[in-house]
C-alpha cells in the first residue's frame, strides 16, 4: 500500500566549507552527525516528459531508509506531497493509476539516473525531539533517455521534521545566508540534472502572451480549465477533500464556455466534446452531491435542541451517508480508469491544439464577448423570473433548478469574459450561490422523507425528520426571498 508523507524542505547551492555551524538557530540545541548515506534513484517520465511539465516526480530510488517508488506533487513553493510504495521490479498500480489522466497510453521511460553520497545531520531541540535533517549531498547525474552527458555537484538540502515549526527552516536559512550559502536555483535535483545533461526538464510554459482577439480569450479559458482537470484526477483518486467538486467545476466550466461562446468556437466541432464532458460531470456529481447532503444533514441535526432529536437519527444518518460514499467512490474510480475517460482527455488535448475558431473569433474581444452575455443574462432573466411567478411548491423548486443550471452557465461566461471585460462577476458567484442553496434544500427534503419512511418502517419515531424538514422548508422560503435582489445585483455582470 502507497504511504503519504508532507515533505517541506529547501535546498541550497553548498559552499565549499559544507555546512555551517547549526546549533542555536532557532531552537536547534545539538547537531547529530547521522553518517552518510548512499541513495541511488532512476527518475521515470514520458519521451515528451509530461510528468515534468507538471511538476511532478517519478522516481524508483534504493538505499536510505524510504527505498521504493516516490510519486512527489508540488503544494506550495518547498512543501511537496510525496506518495511512497515499496520497492518492486515495475511501477505499483497504485502510483501508475495517479499519473495515468497526464499519461495516458505513453510509456514511461527511465529519464536519469542520479547516485547520490548524502552525509546527514539531525538538527535537535534541548528536549532531544528532531526539528529537521540537513545533509550535503554529492550527486553524480547521468542523462539516460536522450543524447546527454554527465554532471557532478554538491548541494545541501534540509527537510523540517514532522510536526516541527517551520520557522526552524527560516533560522536556518538565515544561519546558511550568513555564511555565504545560497538557495538554489533548481526546485529539485532532477531539474538540476536535466539542465546540466543536456536539455531541461520541460516546464509549465512562462507567462503566456498577453491575449489579443476574442479566441485568444476563450482558449486561454479552456486550457486552464483542462489544466484543472488534469490537475485534480489524482485528488479525486486519493480522496483528498474538495477535490471532486473541483474538478466537477472544471468540466462545468470548459462545457458552458463552449456553448456561451458559439460565435467563437465551432458548435458543431464542440458538441462530442461537450457532450463527454457531461457525462463526466454527472459521474463526479454523484459522490459530491452525496457528500454535500450528507453534511448539511448532520450540521442541522447538530442544531437541534436535544429534546427534538428522538431515535437513532444520528446513527442512521451516518449509516446511510458512509453507505452512500462506498459505493459512489467505487463507481469513480472505474470512470477515471475507463477508455471513456482517457479518450475525452485526448480529444479535449486535440481540439484546443486545433481549435474550430470561427470568424468572430479574430475580432477584438469588447463587442463578441459582450454579446455573448447578453445573451446569457437575458435567458437568466427570464428563467428567474418564470420561476418566482409560480406558487411555492414542487413547480417553483423545479423551474428554480432549470435557472440555476443557467445561472451557472452565465456566471462562468462572465468568469471567462473578466480578463477582457472586467465585471462583477462576483455578484453572478453569489447568485448561483442562493440558486444551489435553494436546491439543496430541495434534495435534503426529499432525502428526509426517504430516510423518515424507513425508520418508520423499522418503528422507529419519524419525529426528528419532520422537524428537519420543515426547516428545511422555510430555509428554502428565505433563499426565494433573497432571489430578487440577488439578480439585481448580478444584472451588470451581464452587459447590454
Amino acid at each position: 500500500m502507497a504511504d503519504v508523507k508532507r515533505e517541506i524542505e529547501r535546498k541550497y547551492e553548498a559552499a565549499d566549507g559544507g555546512l555551517p555551524e547549526l546549533a542555536g538557530a532557532g531552537g536547534v540545541a545539538h547537531v547529530l552527525d547521522r553518517g552518510v548515506v548512499e541513495l541511488d534513484a532512476v527518475y521515470y517520465d514520458t519521451a515528451d516528459e509530461r510528468l515534468g511539465a507538471a511538476s511532478l516526480t517519478l522516481r524508483r530510488r534504493t538505499g536510505g531508509a524510504d527505498a521504493g517508488w516516490h510519486l512527489k506533487f508540488p503544494v506550495a513553493p518547498g512543501v511537496r506531497d510525496e506518495i511512497r510504495a515499496p520497492l518492486s521490479d515495475t511501477l505499483p498500480e497504485e502510483i501508475a493509476a495517479l499519473v495515468r489522466a497526464r499519461v495516458r497510453g505513453a510509456e514511461l521511460v527511465p529519464v536519469v539516473r542520479l547516485r547520490s553520497a548524502r552525509d546527514v545531520r539531525h538538527l535537535v531541540g534541548a528536549d532531544g525531539a528532531l526539528l529537521a535533517e540537513a545533509s550535503v549531498d554529492t550527486v553524480d547525474a547521468e542523462r539516460l533517455n536522450r543524447a546527454g552527458g554527465t554532471a557532478r555537484w554538491t548541494e545541501i538540502e534540509v527537510e523540517l521534521a514532522d510536526g516541527a515549526d517551520p520557522a526552524v527552516l527560516d533560522a536556518v536559512e538565515e544561519r546558511l545566508a550568513e555564511a555565504g550559502v545560497r538557495p538554489s536555483k533548481a526546485p529539485s535535483k532532477v531539474a538540476e540534472a536535466l539542465r546540466r545533461t543536456g536539455g531541461s526538464r520541460a516546464r509549465p510554459a512562462g507567462r503566456a502572451a498577453e491575449p489579443v482577439t476574442a479566441g485568444d480569450h476563450v482558449l486561454a479559458y479552456l486550457r486552464e480549465q483542462r489544466e484543472a482537470i488534469l490537475a485534480r484526477d489524482p485528488g479525486v483518486r486519493r480522496d483528498l477533500p474538495d477535490s471532486v467538486h473541483q474538478m466537477r467545476v472544471a468540466t462545468r466550466r470548459l462545457r458552458s464556455a463552449f456553448k456561451s461562446f458559439g460565435p467563437v468556437l465551432d458548435r458543431e466541432a464542440t458538441a462530442p466534446v461537450a457532450a463527454e464532458l457531461k457525462w463526466l460531470a454527472r459521474e463526479l456529481g454523484a459522490g459530491r452531491d452525496q457528500e454535500v447532503l450528507a453534511e448539511r444533514l448532520s450540521d442541522a441535526l447538530d442544531a437541534l435542541p436535544p429534546g427534538e432529536v428522538t431515535g437513532p437519527v444520528r446513527e442512521r444518518l451516518a449509516s446511510w451517508a458512509t453507505a452512500r460514499h462506498g459505493s459512489t467512490r467505487g463507481r469513480l474510480l472505474g470512470v477515471l480508469d475507463s477508455a471513456r475517460y482517457l479518450a475525452l482527455l485526448d480529444s479535449l488535448d486535440t481540439l484546443l491544439a486545433d481549435p474550430p475558431l470561427r470568424r468572430k473569433a479574430a475580432r477584438k474581444p469588447g463587442k463578441v464577448l459582450t454579446r455573448a452575455l447578453h445573451k446569457e443574462g437575458d435567458e437568466l432573466a427570464r428563467l428567474v423570473t418564470a420561476a418566482l411567478d409560480l406558487p411555492p411548491g414542487e413547480d417553483r423548486d423545479h423551474a428554480l433548478h432549470q435557472a440555476r443550471k443557467r445561472a451557472k452557465r452565465a456566471r462562468y461566461a462572465a468568469e471567462a469574459a473578466v480578463p477582457a471585460l472586467g465585471g462583477p462577476a462576483r455578484a453572478a458567484k453569489k447568485l448561483t450561490s442562493l440558486l444551489g442553496e435553494h436546491q439543496d434544500s430541495v434534495l435534503a427534503r426529499q432525502t428526509l422523507r426517504e430516510l423518515a419512511a424507513v425508520a418508520h418502517a423499522a418503528g422507529e419515531s419519524a419525529f426528528t425528520y419532520g422537524v428537519l424538514h420543515e426547516r428545511e422548508e422555510r430555509a428554502a422560503r428565505r433563499t426565494e426571498r433573497k432571489l430578487p435582489g440577488a439578480w439585481a445585483k448580478a444584472r451588470p455582470a451581464f452587459p447590454r
